[in-house]
């Protein structure tokens, strides 16, 4: 069996209530009915009570520190008397409430030993949930069913994005009268959308104009996550100009702070051909010539 002290986290120094502290924090994380189906946390849990009760009992302990006994209790040296394997016993210089049973009873609710139901908390479900992209972008409420059929109303924050968990407490399994129900948590998966993408708070969609649009300025409804807003485009624009919709992208966060919309353009010729706009750039391209790929050389 493991050494005590190490079993615990203490030092061979501990006093009584650095113990009992120490105790009290490993129970209460690992107590089997806290960790509902974990064998790997109840092994745990036996073991640092075992190593609790020997180091808790002041003669246990001080046999185990002069190497009369082992980290189990059993015999390793003669002497003229010795208790019997596994019994458990309080010395008369032992401080009260400092016994396993008290420990738990604290933790776990009131009648540990003495009849009474312990506090068992309901386990914790988890579940994921897939929202469009502008739900995501702009929150809301949205109506779910978990698999046990019951129908909740979720809030979705504005700005969550996937991965991200939503907590319905009080809405995982049942534990008994004196611990309540487990929470329920929902992973979020954003669908992607069409047009619009996502950049930290900025929302980007690329916008096709026409010829005229681009050479000669024009002003054109584009779509955003609030509804569609005029955008004016200035003269000359061409493919790839970037123009910035300000406060048209997500609110999220404590400070309320809207990000923005980019809208980058994209000229689009007219999907047949126009013998009068060919005609026209017949005359007109060999006088203004002007290189478009440079850069690729």
């Amino acid at each position: 069996m493991k050494d005590p002290y190490s079993v615990l986290g203490v030092a061979r120094s501990a006093t009584p209530d650095e113990l009992k502290k120490t105790y009290r924090r490993l129970a209460k994380k690992l107590h089997p009915d806290l960790n509902p189906g974990n064998k790997a946390t109840e092994q745990q849990f036996k073991e640092v009570t075992a190593a609790y009760e020997l180091l808790a009992d002041p003669e246990k302990r001080a046999r185990f520190d002069r190497g009369e006994i082992d980290a189990a209790g059993n015999e390793t040296a003669p002497r003229g008397f010795a208790h019997s394997r596994g019994q458990r016993s309080r010395s008369a210089g032992a401080p009260e409430g400092f016994s396993v049973e008290d420990i738990l009873s604290e933790i776990l609710g009131r009648g540990f030993g003495g009849g009474g139901p312990f506090r068992r908390r309901g386990a914790d479900t988890h579940h994921r949930l897939r929202i469009s992209f502008l739900d995501a972008a702009l929150g809301g409420k949205k109506r779910i069913t978990l698999p046990d059929g019951r129908s909740l109303d979720l809030a979705i924050p504005a700005g969550i994005e996937s991965g991200q968990t939503l907590r319905l407490k009080g809405q995982g399994e049942a534990g008994n009268t004196e611990g309540g129900e487990g929470d329920a948590y929902i992973e979020v998966e954003v669908e992607p959308h069409a047009s619009f993408e996502r950049k930290g708070r900025d929302i980007h969609i690329d916008v096709p104009v026409t010829l005229p649009e681009a050479v000669l300025g024009a002003t054109i409804n584009v779509p955003t996550i609030h509804g569609p807003v005029a955008l004016k485009i200035p003269r000359g624009a061409n493919s790839g100009t970037m123009l910035r919709l300000k406060g048209k992208g997500i609110t999220a966060g404590r400070d309320g702070v809207a990000g923005d919309q980019y809208v980058k353009l994209r000229v689009v010729l007219p999907d047949a051909p126009d013998a009068e706009l060919a005609k026209f750039l017949e005359g007109w391209g060999p006088r203004h010539p002007y290189d478009v790929r440079g850069k690729l050389s």
